[in-house]
């Protein structure tokens, strides 16, 4: 009895043991690479090269990923049974043992490792299946989108390990797709067709491609049947992602016209004077933008994400106090004479561009977007909303939005209407209607100043750059109806539209005429636009 007592003693210490023994297997790390296997990887032809390459990445430690990122940036030398890697951050002269970790001075004699770019292409699909084993979900992600781009059959084991051990969801389903390209051209028919239905879920160009390359290698019917079923729904998720781009290139136009064509608004379609040079003042608006940037990349560069915040106001102000000017000192003299103040601003916005040109230089300046601007929403496999575009709709509406409440509810915008509408009258009662004219003239300016910042964060500035859309803003304004701040909008957000659907079908230029003859047809038809002025106007 005292034996048996023992026994039932001992066996749960010697279960133990042996479960930690088992986990402890379990749980060791994968083969480390070896010196041959490294030697594998730097000497021979690109074949046998290859070969080596596919066993080691599957043994996914991570000195082989260090080793293989040295191969792929030309940091690895050979000195007769020795292979070093040499990088700058070890000291000049300096390499170190890839086997050990250790460094140790350079041999003379080393040589660089020669790889052509068929090995490189190998050598980046290898990176990033060994990237499926980071702590990193981002990481993991670019790696198994990588790996489903080129598709290889060598891969299967490494992309079942990590199918093994993966716990984020969308990483799980990438992973799948990427087995299934990997066995589109498995020699079991079941296992082909099971991929090719697979495969339809991922709507992207590369495996439209893929599946096409496939389809006129395949011989069995069933699966050739599946392949093009698996093209019909993604040809079509493609189209959808090529016409919902279109759509938003377009409305992205249309807020950039809506912006430039905001400022006409006021200077031409309430005060009624034709500015050829609202151009430039949206020049000097993208200008004052990049003087900022200069401003806080040379003196606050640990705040240059936030250079935008103020360069909206100072573009606004720039703008502004420019227009104010050359209301005072030339366009005052000429209300009521369009043909003087036409050919009066045409001439003053030759003389801003050659003063641009005179302090800038002729050569197009580059505003970078802060780094809360970079980047893009991936909606679709073809489709990225880039938060650039995304903030300047925005920005269009916040400007619309004050602009209408400027106009509509405030005293300024009271006086600026009332002047409109009735410039004796409005004297009569006590409005000082030249410093409205000033003002009114200023505020146009100003957000021609704002169009040019928003601008300035979609391409180069130039001093070019006004000539570039005053022609739409004109066309903006008379086709929405002289005055009219709704008719600019519907007007702008439709001709940004109607230009981009066009391009798809006819090129640019051609859409371009098709946008002119419409607005001469519709202006035949209806002179005052999309919407007329309400109400009686009379006139000085």
């Amino acid at each position: 009895q005292r034996r048996n007592m023992i026994r039932l003693r001992t066996w749960p210490v010697i279960f133990l043991l042996v479960s930690c023994l088992a986990m402890a297997f379990l749980a060791s790390p994968a083969k480390a690479m070896s010196l041959a296997e490294m030697k594998g990887l730097v000497e021979g032809d690109t074949d046998q090269r290859i070969e080596t390459l596919n066993k080691v990445v599957a043994q996914g430690d991570e000195k082989t990923l260090v080793f293989l990122q040295a191969l792929a940036d030309d940091a690895v030398k050979v000195a007769g049974d020795k292979i070093w890697i040499v990088r700058d951050s070890l000291g000049a002269g300096k390499a170190m043992d890839p086997l050990t970790g250790q460094k140790s001075d350079l041999p003379a004699d080393a040589q660089d490792v020669v790889s052509n770019n068929r090995f490189r292409s190998e050598i980046e699909t290898a990176l990033a299946a060994l990237k499926l084993f980071s702590s990193e979900v981002k990481m993991r992600q670019q790696a198994v989108k990588a790996l489903l781009k080129e598709p290889d059959a060598s891969k299967l084991p490494i992309l079942n390990k990590a199918l093994a051990q993966e716990q984020d969801a969308k990483i799980l389903n990438l992973l799948q797709l990427a087995k299934a390209a990997a066995q589109l051209s498995d020699a079991d028919v079941a296992v082909r067709l099971e991929s090719a239905k697979r495969l339809a879920e991922s709507q992207t160009p590369e495996t439209q491609l893929l599946l096409n390359e496939r389809l006129a290698q395949e011989t069995d019917a069933q699966v050739k049947a599946q392949l093009r079923k698996s093209l019909t729904a993604i040809e079509g998720a493609l189209k959808t992602g090529e016409r919902l781009g279109a759509l938003f290139t377009g409305v992205s136009l249309g807020s950039i016209l809506l912006l430039v064509a905001l400022g006409l608004a006021i200077t031409y379609g309430l005060m009624g004077v034709i500015n050829m040079a609202h151009g430039e003042l949206m020049m000097i608006g993208a200008y004052a933008t990049y003087v900022v940037q200069v401003l806080f990349r040379q003196y606050l560069p640990s705040y240059f994400d936030a250079y935008l915040l103020l360069a909206v106001p100072i573009s606004f102000l720039t703008s502004a106090l420019v227009g104010a000017f050359l209301e005072r000192t030339v366009l005052r003299f000429l209300y009521g004479r369009p043909l003087e103040s036409l050919l009066a601003t045409w001439g003053i916005s030759l003389i801003l561009m050659q003063a641009v040109r005179s302090l800038f230089g002729a050569q197009n300046v580059g505003v970078e977007n802060p780094a809360w601007m970079s980047g893009g929403v991936q909606v679709l496999s073809n489709l990225s909303l880039p938060y650039n575009r995304l903030v300047i709709i925005g920005f269009a509406v916040a400007v619309l939005l004050a602009m209408t409440l400027v106009i509509g509810k405030t005293r300024l915008g009271l006086f600026v209407r009332g002047v409109t509408q009735n410039r004796p009258m409005a004297s009569c009662m006590g409005v000082n209607t030249a410093r409205i004219d000033t003002y009114a003239f200023a505020l146009g300016s100003g957000i021609a100043g704002l169009a040019g910042c928003a601008l300035s964060q979609v391409g180069n500035v130039g001093p070019d750059l006004g000539q570039s859309y005053i022609v739409d803003a004109f066309m903006v304004v008379v086709l929405g109806g002289v005055g009219q701040l709704a008719g600019t909008v519907y007007a702008a957000l439709g001709l940004g539209l109607v230009n981009k659907l066009l391009e798809g079908v006819t090129g640019a230029v051609l859409a371009k005429i098709c946008v002119l003859v419409f607005i001469i047809i519709f202006i035949q038809k209806r002179p005052q636009g999309i919407f007329a002025m309400k109400g009686r106007s009379a006139e000085a």
